[in-house]
């Protein structure tokens, strides 16, 4: 790793709102050792205002914004776009690592302009897989990419060091350290009181967070028919979905879930917003991938709204159910852990294998070291 003086110097990107929740932690990680690293953080605005609220939040500010945000934006453009600024941004600057976090296209595409310069990347949260390329899509594919050209893999479980060491990848450059998320979790948990909420005090409640592209079409429809049915059926539970702004979630959600009393569709939440919501819930109905992890740490059941996870540590330790899109499925999970308590002790009780809040402290450390 390169140096700047004693200094080690590291550059940080983010461009999504999952990445900089992710990410935040280990910003300020390293920022707390000023004498150690000169630290870089690069924005590329993949997610424009949910991704500034983060920032916001954790008090991280950008040293460099790319501004690549554009409506109904495509991930080739989003790809290119990163790869030119990185490109050009390394001209005059080479970093002697670059982290990212996560299988958005920023990270795929800031990984590949780091090899493309032989630039030490550091992916954090590395190692998940679906093992089918197109599900989810992009994101099987950004992180394989990433992990391809890494030099640290800062793996959140052992399933993921696991998958790692079976692609071949050198174990001295894989590294257990836990997920940076529940490090996010507890720091808003323990730092920021509740916020008020659209929902009465005392009535129940499912949130629901629903946006990955491979949902987009007929299968958000059968999620959000499945969802109709259920909030239609039993009034006295409310269902609170904060609407992801792309046009092919907003545009179906607004047709087939408006209107309906116990039905609540919000603008998207900021992370201490979200989080909090989440502490609230019952139950929570998503597509995330981060949802998967924090909910667990809450005692929240998830029913994931797809058919496959590269997180399956959630399914086998049983705090998450995969329930796809098939509306029956949907429909018979909801009512049985919101009406069965056995059912849902056993799932709301479960421990969270996804770590114990100290993954940053991990990864910094190794890079502390780090030759």
């Amino acid at each position: 790793m390169k140096n700047s003086g004693n200094k080690k110097k590291i550059l940080a990107i983010v461009g999504t709102r999952p990445e900089a929740v992710k990410m935040a932690p280990v910003i300020r990680a390293l920022e707390r050792e000023p004498e150690r690293f000169e630290l870089t953080v690069m924005a590329s605005g993949q997610h424009r205002e949910m991704l500034d609220q983060v920032l916001g939040l954790f008090r991280i500010v950008p040293d460099l914004d790319l501004d690549i945000m554009v409506p109904d934006q495509t991930v080739t453009r989003v790809t290119c776009r990163v790869l030119e600024e990185m490109e050009a941004y390394f001209r005059d600057h080479l970093p002697g690592a670059v982290l990212a976090q996560g299988d958005t296209t920023t990270v795929m595409a800031a990984a590949t302009a780091c090899f493309y310069r032989r630039i030490p990347f550091g992916h954090v949260e590395a190692g998940l897989r679906t093992n089918d390329l197109y599900a989810p899509w992009p994101e099987e594919f950004n992180r394989r990419v990433a992990d391809l050209t890494a030099a640290w893999h800062f793996a959140p479980t052992q399933w993921s060091v696991e998958n790692l060491l079976r692609e071949g990848v050198d174990p001295g450059r894989v590294h257990l350290t836990g997920n940076t998320v529940i490090d996010a979790l507890f720091h808003i948990l323990e730092t920021t009181e509740a916020p008020s909420r659209p929902i009465p005090a005392g009535r129940r409640y499912v949130l629901m967070t629903c946006h990955r592209r491979e949902n987009f079409g007929e299968p958000i429809r059968e999620i959000f028919a499945a969802v109709r049915e259920f909030a239609l059926a039993f009034p006295e539970i409310s269902v609170w979905y904060p609407v992801h702004p792309n046009p092919h979630v907003r545009g179906p959600a607004r047709e087939i879930l408006g209107g309906v009393e116990n039905i609540l569709l919000t603008e998207p939440l900021d992370y201490l917003h979200f989080v909090h919501a989440m502490n609230g819930a019952d139950l929570i109905l998503s597509d995330s991938g981060g949802v998967q992890e924090e909910a667990p740490s809450l005692g929240k059941p998830v029913l994931v709204l797809r058919e496959k996870t590269e997180r399956p540590e959630a399914v086998l330790a049983g705090t998450c159910r995969l329930v796809g899109s098939r509306k029956d499925r949907i429909i018979s999970s909801l009512e049985e852990l919101l009406f069965d308590e056995r059912a849902y002790r056993e799932m709301s009780g479960k421990s969270n294998p996804f770590g114990d809040g100290r993954a940053a402290e991990a990864i910094v450390k190794i890079l502390r070291e780090s030759p």
